[in-house]
């Protein structure tokens, strides 16, 4: 004779107690995970910085151009075309 599985589903309860059980091996395995990561030193991440606050600081001009060049063709530009003399 063939042997029988359970088809039996884990109660609410089970399924808890199970989840509060895996806790301290998810905090280990993420201790394990960072213990390997290459951290920057200070003259990395000053580096780092700067190059972020000019890229920043370079989108925010274009956007701002941007934004007044379109203003003046379709706030000005645009309604004087149409307005009547």
């Amino acid at each position: 004779m063939g042997t029988q599985v359970s088809t039996r589903q884990p109660s609410g309860v089970e399924k808890v107690a199970g989840f509060f059980r895996g806790i301290p091996s998810f905090f280990r395995q993420v201790r394990d995970e960072l213990s390997k990561v290459t951290w920057p030193d200070r003259g990395q991440t000053i580096d780092a910085t700067w190059r972020i606050l000019v890229f920043v600081l370079f989108v925010g001009a274009v956007i701002g151009l941007l934004d007044f060049l379109l203003q003046l063709i379709l706030v000005r530009g645009l309604p004087s075309i149409f307005a009547g003399h």
